[in-house]
């Protein structure tokens, strides 16, 4: 099992996703006569987990069942522990697409945080690329450096604990791409512009405050950064059902005998309603391309 490759039998030591319902799922390691208690029972990991299909519909000791899914970043983002406030698969879709990361890029993160969008870096850049991760936490470091040991993409990723602010990202002339997620990322941006290659790349700031945009574009401006933009992407999810529309009585024709029709006379269509409710605000994300030097 690897976040970066699909494996198809579980095997012990690996991270599967207990999945109980769309609004219920939970992260395991799977161990050797170790038990996972749930509300449909209890799974044994001997003989329920260890040997199985990816995939596959487990029945626990009460009768009920789950599935067992091969972990990907999706889902680690919905079930990881949290350490820190975590991006979510909107803003990482668009810091993906817009970094232009692929398979072979080299990559700079601070913070690394719960790691939420390190996994979709890792994924995205795999099987030859590299990730550079800073955290300034000490323990959050050696957390992040755990898991991603756990999730077998350990060759993939280095994780430093220093202050990037000060110390940089340890790498110098060789990284594509740079995403800062700091409180102050306009004290970063040397660092991130001497990271980079000398052919240029791309750079993207998450900050949840305007103030934050506002220095952080001057201090590109003043590094001789290009294309900068700032965008804010807000989610709003459509419910796709049928419902049943009345059709309107516009009385007789003109010239007609007929009576009026008092029938409740409807129709049903399938049709997306928008929600009465969405996610706001979470943050901005500024990009910017370095020019060749």
């Amino acid at each position: 099992m690897s976040f970066a490759e699909y494996s198809e039998i579980i095997q012990e030591g690996d991270v599967v996703i207990i999945f109980l319902g769309h609004e219920s799922m939970m992260p395991i390691k799977v161990q050797s006569g170790a038990q996972t208690q749930t509300r449909y029972g209890a799974i044994r990991h001997s003989s329920d987990l260890i040997g199985q299909r990816f995939g596959s519909k487990v029945t626990c000791s009460k009768g009920g069942w789950v599935y067992v899914l091969h972990p990907t970043p999706e889902l680690w983002t919905v079930n990881l522990p949290h350490r820190t406030q975590i991006l979510y698969t909107t803003d990482i879709a668009n810091i993906t697409l817009m970094l232009e990361l692929k398979p072979g890029s080299v990559v700079c993160e601070s913070g690394t945080g719960s790691g939420s969008l390190s996994h979709s870096i890792i994924r995205t850049i795999a099987p030859t690329g590299h990730l550079h991760t800073v955290e300034f936490h000490a323990q959050r470091a050696e957390k992040a450096m755990q898991e991603f040991k756990e999730h077998k993409v350990s060759h993939l990723v280095t994780v430093r604990n220093q202050d990037v602010c000060k110390d940089g990202f340890g790498i110098t002339g060789i990284a594509d791409a740079v995403f800062l997620d700091i409180p102050s990322p306009w004290e970063a941006i040397t660092h991130a512009k001497s990271a980079m290659k000398r052919k240029g790349g791309r750079l993207c700031s998450f900050s949840p405050c305007i103030e934050q945009v506002q220095r952080t574009c001057e201090a590109l401006l003043d590094h001789g950064f290009e294309e900068i933009c700032t965008l804010e992407v807000l989610l709003r999810v459509h419910d796709v059902r049928a419902i049943n529309l009345p059709l309107p009585d516009f009385g007789p024709e003109e010239g007609s005998a007929d009576t009026p029709n008092t029938g409740n006379t409807s129709v049903i269509c399938r049709t997306a309603t928008p929600p009465r409710e969405m996610a706001g605000h979470t943050g901005y994300l500024t990009f910017a391309t370095k020019p060749r030097d």
